[in-house]
């Protein structure tokens, strides 16, 4: 099974009343391990490297976001300032010049977007929602 087409979805959410989309990139990662269920391949695929993927799901799984609040999330080689965290599951960075990161887990999976700067990162949260809480709708 394919995942990409769950990136498109999510850009298609983050539109505004203007049609603009507030998300650029996105991927999909298990969240044992954090293995990629997206692919590189996609045209809007948000890349993570090296440990960024586990690193990731290892704060989630756990649900302790001390290493995030410490060091700052690492996504594409580029690290954002954490934010937020909410109810275990939304976590919410930031970083000047690069935009927003909203990252969102499922019961399997989290679902990372990225807003660019000057974009609207409440739009691009209502995108990662919309997919997560799909996948936790499937048990996923």
């Amino acid at each position: 099974m394919s995942w990409d087409s769950y990136i498109d979805n999510l850009v298609a959410q983050t539109k505004d009343a203007s049609g603009t989309a507030h998300a650029d990139k996105a991927c999909i990662i298990g969240i044992d391990g954090g293995a990629a269920w997206t692919s590189n391949g996609h045209a809007c695929a948000l890349q993570l490297q090296g440990s960024e993927g586990a690193n990731i799901a290892r704060c989630f799984k756990g649900k302790d976001f001390s290493a995030f609040m410490a060091g700052g999330i690492h996504v594409e080689g580029t690290k954002y300032q954490f934010l937020r965290e909410e109810d275990g599951k939304l976590v919410l960075a930031k970083k000047k010049e690069h935009g927003s990161i909203t990252l969102q887990a499922s019961k399997t999976a989290v679902v990372i977007g990225h807003c660019p700067e000057g974009g609207q990162q409440g739009n691009l949260n209502k995108g990662v929602a919309v997919i997560a809480e799909y996948l936790e709708s499937l048990g996923m």
